[in-house]
């Protein structure tokens, strides 16, 4: 489902190049969840993003679902995101005007979905959002902000998860119930790469891929 090979990203800083991947090569199957762990630094959050088709890599090849997203036209490469992969950040990046409901909905701007509205109620009630579907951002928990992410990053049905450090600002409990759905989406035949610095999430994951200075280090 993922396949990433000998990808690199150099940056150009006041002259310098600093390398924040060299030649990272890994694969995540349907159905696996994958972990990536690593000292600040290392590149794991460059490494999602190129992924995810958020920034272009100096060279290699990234393919999701089949499809390099970086032969595409910006507008294709969108839609295809949009359709094909979903996002969970650690500081949620929900819309602060937007209630839950429109929050969720927003991720059919970039892909159309299909039924939206319906999918969108049936992701607030398994997520137990739906008391809270009128409720803006300042007025939810972070537990419930990042289960609001998480069903944005849902609504469009996609067949990769991309989450960074999405329990960093989470408490146990809450940590524990975004973990699980990331586990039941694998379970359900999605991919999930996971960039965490929690154990807990390491030891739910099918296998934990260890990054060090922009290189993978063991896997």
């Amino acid at each position: 489902m993922i396949e990433v090979n000998n990808l690199s990203k150099v940056y150009a800083a006041r002259g310098a190049k600093v390398a924040a991947l060299e030649g990272v090569s890994l694969n995540v199957k349907a159905g696996e969840f994958v972990a990536v762990q690593g000292p600040s630094g290392c590149g794991k959050t460059t490494l999602l993003l190129a992924t995810g088709a958020l920034l272009m890599p100096t060279s290699g090849t990234v393919a999701v679902d089949g499809q390099n997203p970086y032969g595409l036209s910006p507008e294709k490469r969108a839609r295809f995101r949009g359709s094909t992969i979903g996002f969970v950040f650690q500081q949620f990046h929900l819309v602060p005007y937007l209630n839950v409901e429109q929050n969720i909905l927003a991720a059919s701007l970039a892909a159309p979905a299909d039924h939206a509205r319906e999918r969108a109620q049936s992701l607030m009630d398994h997520f137990q959002l739906t008391g809270r579907a009128r409720h803006v951002p300042a007025e939810l928990s972070v537990g419930e902000r990042q289960r609001a992410a998480l069903a944005r990053a849902l609504l469009n049905q996609p067949k990769v998860l991309l989450a960074d450090e999405p329990t960093g600002n989470l408490d146990g409990d809450n940590a524990g119930i975004v973990l699980g759905y990331l586990v039941e989406f694998a379970r359900g035949g999605g991919a999930v790469l996971l960039v965490t610095h929690d154990d807990r999430a390491a030891e739910l994951a099918d296998r934990t891929i260890r990054m060090r200075q922009g290189r993978i280090e063991s896997a």
